[in-house]
Parts: C-alpha cells; sequence; structure tokens
C-alpha cells in the first residue's frame, strides 16, 4: 500500500471521539496521544482543509459572544468509515528516528563525559514521564467513568506501554552509563 498520511486517521480518530477545533485537535494530541503521536499546527490545518473537501469531515462556524468565531470540525459517516477501513488494516512497519541512538553511534568524537551528561539528563527525562504516567494510571483506577468507558482496554493498554517503555529507556540510560565507565576506565589503565 501506497504511503498514507497518518495525520488524516489521527484527525479522524479525536473527532470520531468529539468535534472539535483545530486548536481542540491540537491540544488532544498534546494531552492524549502526545507520548505515540505528535501533530503540529502546521501539519493539522492544511490537512484538515484535504478532508473537508474529501467529505470526510465537515465545518460549522461557532459563535460566542465576546469571543471570536471558530470553525468546529465534524467526522461524517464517509469519514467514519474510512477510520474503520484503516483500523482494520495490518499497521505498517515505520523507520523510528531515534536522535540519541543515532548521537550515540558517533560519541567517540566528544568527550566521555558529555555523554554521560546527556544520558542522565535523557533519563531524568524518562523519569519524570514515568511518575506521569503513574500518576495517570491511579486515576483510571480511582475513576469508574474512565472504567465503564468503551474505550478504557484501549487507552489503558497504551499507558501500559508508556510505562513499560520509560521504566526500559531508564534501565538502559543506566546500563549504558555504566558500559562507558568501565570501558573508559578499561581504556584508562592501558
Amino acid at each position: 500500500m501506497a504511503n498514507v498520511n497518518k495525520t488524516r486517521f489521527a484527525i479522524l480518530g479525536i473527532l470520531n471521539n468529539m468535534p472539535g477545533s483545530g486548536y481542540d485537535i491540537k491540544k488532544n494530541c498534546d494531552t492524549g496521544i502526545a507520548y505515540f503521536w505528535n501533530e503540529n499546527f502546521g501539519h493539522i490545518y492544511p490537512v484538515l482543509k484535504q478532508m473537508e473537501r474529501d467529505g470526510v469531515i465537515t465545518k460549522k462556524e461557532e459563535k460566542s459572544e465576546g469571543r471570536p468565531s471558530r470553525n468546529v470540525y465534524y467526522i461524517t459517516e464517509k469519514g467514519k468509515n474510512e477510520l474503520i477501513d484503516w483500523l482494520m488494516r495490518p499497521v505498517e512497519p515505520s523507520p523510528q528516528r531515534l536522535e540519541l541512538q543515532l548521537k550515540l553511534t558517533f560519541a567517540k568524537l566528544i568527550p566521555v563525559e558529555k555523554t554521560i551528561e546527556e544520558l542522565e539528563r535523557v533519563k531524568e527525562r524518562h523519569k519524570k514521564s514515568l511518575e506521569e504516567f503513574r500518576r495517570v494510571e491511579q486515576e483510571f483506577f480511582n475513576s469508574e467513568d474512565a472504567q465503564n468507558y468503551e474505550s478504557y482496554p484501549y487507552w489503558y493498554s497504551n499507558l501500559r506501554y508508556g510505562i513499560g517503555d520509560a521504566e526500559f529507556r531508564i534501565r538502559w540510560c543506566e546500563e549504558t552509563i555504566e558500559r562507558i565507565k568501565f570501558h573508559n576506565a578499561i581504556k584508562k589503565d592501558k
């Protein structure tokens, strides 16, 4: 299958849950799916225009007193069918682009201390993510509404993925730091 713009399906999925403006869609991307999917305004708005032309979403202008009007997008039946069709297809492999691994591949060119400093910074970032994931997990456990929501097992699975991934990355950073320190100590002894 040809390369398909996945932003389209992210937007359809979000609008299937609830109509919203471009700002609402971006906010949902930043809070609901940010750990595993990222979108920016510069990409969202052109895709929205194309989706409207394709008839998979509609737009209504909402006016509110004292505020500028805003465009609110709604998924159409055609859009819902397209989303379901995409959901039914196998997941396409996508190459990862991990800057840390790319830099680590060539890190022999910089001081060891600089590499370790960066690994420590990355580890701390993942520790903060892990704390946030665990906080959200507790909210899920303590919310009967969340557990009764139809999408609960899917959302919770994504949350567990984030927890496992953060735990792995923390462990990997610690192991890598120790490996680099050990190797550097051996080099000094020679």
